[in-house]
């Protein structure tokens, strides 16, 4: 794939992060260091109508204007820069959708093949845009277990390198990135974040909060808030066993947050530190994607939204809180969605704007 059309390939040296640094706060700096101009700095977006319907400040971290739709580009591009660096012959992933996007993206700025492991029921539009970005896809069933096996074998009988979106600790090291720039982002407005609300799927987003918030010396001022759609409560009852579980997948619009188990190492990171998980309905869902969408301007993904809609409810619910930041994940929406969405939903009054 090297020199093909639309390749981005990169020409700068090669500046690993000290892999005693990964998963750690300053692990998370660096990585944001190593990402200068390689990925957009999104904008934190701020909505009077919101803030009055949470009765809190929401500060909306903008990563569905994420290059490639996402902030799962962050881990991918630091993952992918190491094993290119290494040698790697090619790569393959198994995701829902925005970690494949990215891995395909990062795979072409390498010159190297990908082979993306996606679910039988994602997102066309998702699908698209792997193949876009030059690399193949393959469907395989609908729970996880079933897109490992594949990518298992794909590893053994290609001599592909794994890039894994729960486990690979230069992703979720990456991930922690989009958290850090918030903090930095509201620090420069005048702002001091209570609490900082992010969407669970595999578990990386909310794994490098964790990291993103402890700060050098090891104090955390912010508490760090996962959401997950009531569908699929698999970092609930992971908390509740304390330890990862496989769980039933409910009918959820949040495919990015489809996993029906959390991974271990965002296990490991979160267990102990997240103040809280809220399970989400599906009403709520849809509804923040709407008010994301008519009063600040920004068309989210479901599992984005998911984070809105806890944040909402968080600030509603308790009156100490008053300044919650959100990490609005991706934007990789259906334009079908939207629509029956916005008609379905839109002024509803599960949020009103009081």
């Amino acid at each position: 794939m090297t020199g093909s059309t639309g390749a981005h390939v990169l020409h700068q040296p090669h500046l690993p992060i000290d892999a005693q640094e990964l998963l750690s706060h300053s692990g998370v700096q660096a990585a944001g260091r190593r990402l200068e101009g390689l990925i957009r700095h999104t904008p934190t977006v701020r909505s009077d109508d919101l803030d009055r319907s949470a009765g809190a400040r929401l500060w909306l971290k903008a990563e569905n204007l994420q290059r490639g739709g996402s902030f799962k580009i962050r881990g991918a591009l630091l993952a992918v820069e190491r094993l290119a660096a290494s040698g790697s012959r090619g790569l393959v992933a198994q995701s829902t959708g925005n970690h494949a996007i990215s891995v395909a993206l990062a795979a072409r700025d390498h010159g190297l093949p990908a082979v993306l492991v996606l679910p039988c029921n994602a997102a066309p539009m998702k699908i698209r845009r792997i193949q876009d970005a030059g690399a193949e896809v393959i469907l395989a069933g609908t729970v996880l277990a079933e897109r490992m096996t594949i990518v298992d074998e794909l590893r053994a009988e290609r001599g592909l390198d794994v890039v894994d979106p729960y486990q690979d600790p230069y992703v979720v090291t990456g991930q922690g990135t989009a958290t850090a720039e918030l903090l930095d982002q509201v620090d420069a407005a005048g702002g001091r974040l209570d609490s900082v609300v992010l969407p669970v799927g595999g578990g990386s987003a909310v794994a490098g909060a964790c990291l993103a918030t402890a700060g050098p010396d090891g104090r955390r001022t912010v508490a760090v808030i996962a959401a997950e759609p009531a569908a699929v409560p698999a970092l609930t009852q992971a908390m509740r066993s304390g330890h990862p579980v496989t769980v039933p997948v409910g009918t959820t619009i949040a495919d990015g947050l489809r996993p029906d188990r959390i991974g271990q190492l965002p296990f490991d990171l979160a267990h102990g530190t997240v103040a809280d998980v809220l399970m989400i309905e599906e009403s709520e869902i849809a509804e923040a994607m709407c008010l994301a969408l008519t009063h600040a301007r920004l068309l989210v993904e479901p599992a984005a939204a998911t984070a809105l809609a806890a944040a909402l409810r968080l600030g509603r619910a308790d009156d100490e809180i008053h300044d919650i930041g959100v990490v609005l994940t991706g934007g990789n929406v259906e334009a079908e969605l939207v629509a029956r969405t916005l008609a379905e939903h839109a002024g509803r009054p599960t949020f009103p704007l009081t």
